[in-house]
């Protein structure tokens, strides 16, 4: 699992200073980059999406792992 969580975590990243570009500079950097390929460009965002979900799972590993010890 730990290879998923460090995959998802980057995707979260990637998406986070996508947000954070379009917020100061109206800059798409997934669009500046795959904006020609429309369709790769929605599976990008699918996949970040998707790992934003998994990422709150985050949550309860930390709890459980915080109880055990």
């Amino acid at each position: 699992m730990k290879v998923l969580d460090s995959i998802v975590l980057i995707l979260v990243i990637i998406g986070a200073v996508n947000w954070g570009l379009i917020g100061f500079f109206q800059y798409n950097l997934v669009n500046g980059l795959f904006g020609s390929m429309p369709a790769l460009e929605r599976i990008i965002y699918a996949l970040v999406g998707v790992a934003g979900l998994y990422s709150i799972s985050f949550f309860a590993k930390s709890k459980y792992t915080d109880s055990i010890e």
